[in-house]
């Protein structure tokens, strides 16, 4: 079972540890290939299982509940807890509600249950993103307009592809192959580009880093108590679902504070840390996970 583990981590680990080393030494700049990657790749990801023929949106209505209810549950305990440590809110709660569901998630769904979890990462991951471009943004900036969101790829291209499958509009391979191709770039370079961007974080503030990278799979775990006895999972959406509360603060959040200057050094510390932690977390939930699915 730990080589299993084993197996499914260190590809993930190798791929971020090669955009590290190669930025290190030689200064990259990921602008281009990010907005490639969040305007392109990943949507073309999302579009191409939302209409894919085997995929039933419905059947994942559970698990997206469960994810919804994660998500609050987590930033409810955050923001109680940002309250008693007088912690500011805006920099502490976001990283502990939006995980790295896409650079992380997506690789370890794939890895760890093969490609038929991946629908469900999708959902995970649509479900995340959502409400980070929405909720998490309109926390952080009260003047940011939800129309606004609309406009963003991965958001519009989310809801095309909900309302053709719930129509059950069937999509030619003619055109849905060069879509699949094109989103299997994605996760790859997610991963080589978490890499390239943890060169630019630092760890002057790693006390909130460390509380953080604590703090996020437990209220994580906490959000799962609490939801699993009132939703019907099959054993795979259960395991990914328990995945999905436990990951890492997703890269994105320090994007977003840096955007809105909302302390990013510190949030850059949260994130750094609570990727590195969740090398340990993730390992050890994979190995409970696998030994029962």
């Amino acid at each position: 079972m730990l080589i299993d583990v084993f197996n499914i981590i260190s590809p993930i680990l190798l791929i971020v540890l090669a955009g590290y080393l190669y930025a290190k030494k030689h200064p990259t700049d990921m602008s281009v290939a990010n907005r490639l990657t969040i305007n392109i790749f990943v949507p073309a990801l999302v579009f191409s299982i939302l209409v894919s023929k085997d995929f039933k949106l419905l059947d994942y209505q559970m698990l997206a509940i469960g994810a919804i209810g994660v998500i609050f549950i987590s930033g409810l305990l955050a923001w109680i807890f940002s309250k008693i440590m007088k912690i500011d809110i805006k920099t502490f709660v976001p990283p502990m509600m939006y995980a790295n569901s896409g650079n992380i998630g997506l690789p370890l769904a794939l890895l760890a249950f093969g490609k038929s979890a991946m629908p469900a990462a999708i959902v995970l991951f649509i479900i995340e993103n959502t409400l980070h471009f929405s909720v998490g943004i309109k926390t952080i900036d009260r003047s940011s307009s939800f129309v606004k969101m609309l406009r963003i790829p991965m958001i519009f291209v989310s809801i095309l592809g909900v309302a053709l499958n719930l129509v059950d509009v069937t999509i030619t391979p003619t055109l849905l192959t060069p879509l699949t191709m094109i989103g299997e770039i994605a996760i790859p370079l997610m991963l080589f580009s978490l890499g390239v961007r943890l060169v630019d974080i630092d760890l002057k503030d790693w006390k909130i880093g460390i509380i953080g990278a604590i703090f996020k799979p437990l209220s994580g775990l906490i959000a799962i108590i609490l939801i699993m006895p009132w939703i019907a999972l099959n054993e795979l959406n259960s395991a990914l679902l328990i995945i999905f509360a436990i990951l890492p603060p997703a890269v994105l959040n320090f994007m977003v504070a840096e955007k809105y200057n909302q302390d990013p050094k510190s949030v850059a510390s949260i994130v750094l840390i609570g990727n590195l932690f969740s090398v340990v977390t993730l390992s050890i939930a994979l190995y409970f996970l696998l030994s029962i699915t």
